[in-house]
């Protein structure tokens, strides 16, 4: 068994910590000029119309229509945050224009500025801005109290909490105008049928019409072709009517449900101007910096040390284990 040599921890410790309070005041002063981040959230409280019911419905198909995939779900809000995260409405996003206060740098001085997300991010590309957007816009929904979560972390306050707004905008706007419900699809079928069922109801009292026109007493006729042709003219016409009248009553239907089809979303939060910075942390940078750097040159130092200590202890732990 090598011999461990004798260990001085007060004296080990002295130039460890040198370094260490070295390297924590030279990080302290990088991270005095690192930018600050602002937080802002908002928070909806999505209200199920009854129109939806267990399944999607028309929002399913409208966001197909923007490629996004909804699967299905016991509530439609469980696939808010799949809109969210959809490209079309970070596209609309990326294109609006902002007016918010920005610095230069930790300690220069607020300028206002004007400009599109997508200008702000300095990317080179849509598909860029994208994935730069992805890191500033968080989406996400509390399986408990059904809760949407959209957070905007950006170097200005305001920024973030306009970035956060016109994100639950958007949503909205996806839900209200491009959402296909069904009681939409139900009332554009209706509406188109009962344009088909009136032409075919004039065409049948322009028939009527014209029969008249020659056998205005033809129920008084000799001839039983006549009177039958005419009571199933008159029976013809009476069967156009009340489908024009039942269709027209369907369409109205319709037209309600798509009225109840439409999800309604409670704000809870409108998204706050931030105050107090998010990040970074630099107290915790520094202390992690500072620890991991004595850490390091602790071992280094006293390497010989270390090393002869795991052999003996290895040593010691197979001697005791042949001796059992």
């Amino acid at each position: 068994m090598p011999e461990v040599p004798p260990f001085d921890l007060k004296a080990s410790l002295k130039k460890p910590i040198k370094w260490a309070l070295g390297v924590g005041f030279v990080t302290a002063a990088i991270t005095l000029f690192l930018p600050n981040y602002y937080k802002s959230e908002v928070r909806l409280l999505p209200v199920e119309s009854k129109g939806l019911g267990g399944n999607l419905g028309g929002l399913a198909s409208a966001a197909a229509a923007f490629g996004v995939s909804l699967p299905g779900g016991d509530s439609s809000d469980a696939n808010f945050v799949d809109v969210l995260s959809s490209r079309w409405l970070k596209e609309q996003l990326l294109r609006t224009e902002f007016q918010f206060h920005s610095r230069l740098w930790r300690f220069g001085s607020e300028r206002l500025e004007t400009c599109t997300l997508y200008s702000y991010l300095g990317q080179k590309n849509t598909d860029r801005a994208i994935k730069a957007l992805d890191g500033i816009l968080v989406s996400s929904r509390d399986l408990k109290s059904k809760v949407i979560v959209i957070s905007a972390e950006t170097k200005s306050p305001e920024l973030s909490q306009l970035v956060a707004q016109r994100t639950g905008k958007l949503l909205e706007v996806f839900l209200q105008e491009k959402g296909r419900t069904r009681g939409g699809a139900k009332a554009t079928f209706a509406e188109a049928r009962l344009k088909e069922a009136r032409h075919e109801m004039d065409d049948a009292e322009e028939v009527l019409r014209r029969f008249l026109e020659g056998n205005r007493n033809y129920l008084s006729s000799a001839d039983p072709a006549v009177r039958l042709t005419g009571i199933r003219l008159e029976t013809e016409l009476r069967l156009r009517q009340q489908l024009v009248t039942t269709l027209a009553m369907n369409r109205e239907q319709a037209l309600l449900e798509e009225k109840n089809d439409v999800p309604i979303l409670n704000v809870l939060d409108s998204g706050n101007l931030p105050i107090e910075k998010s990040k970074p942390t630099r107290s915790t940078i520094v202390v992690s910096v500072a620890m991991l750097v004595g850490v390091s040159s602790w071992i280094w130092l006293n390497r010989k040390w270390v090393k002869v200590k795991l052999l003996a202890d290895d040593e010691s732990e197979i001697s005791v284990q042949e001796s059992q």
